[in-house]
């Protein structure tokens, strides 16, 4: 059984470039937006758990083989975009989040889809 939520616009797809990062307020939770080369969108969120500060969104996007990441701009540990895993430390994660796009705008929800 699943918990439907409501997914949030935040952006326009367009306003998303690709291998950057942009942190957004939704539902007033930091969340950082991301778009690979590929074109794909990611969420997660923004507070890098190793210093605490909320940052990812301004980390370096790349990939480990088929794995879209991002490395934390504070001490470098890389994130997999998809699920929030740590790959330099696998107790470590953050929180990953679905999205859409839909119509040109960038959905995302905070709930259990």
């Amino acid at each position: 059984m699943s918990v439907t939520s409501v997914a949030t616009a935040v952006c326009s797809y367009d306003a998303l470039l690709p291998e950057r990062g942009v942190a957004a307020l939704v539902d007033g939770r930091q969340i950082a937006l991301f778009r690979t080369y590929d074109g794909e969108v990611f969420a997660l969120d923004n507070q890098d758990p190793f210093s605490g500060a909320n940052v990812l969104s301004r980390g370096i996007v790349g990939n480990r083989g088929d794995v879209p990441t991002v490395a934390s701009p504070m001490f470098k540990q890389v994130f997999d975009l998809r699920t929030g895993a740590c790959l330099d430390d696998p107790a470590v994660a953050v929180a990953a989040y679905p999205v859409t796009v839909v119509d040109g705008q960038v959905l995302v929800s905070l709930g259990e889809g």
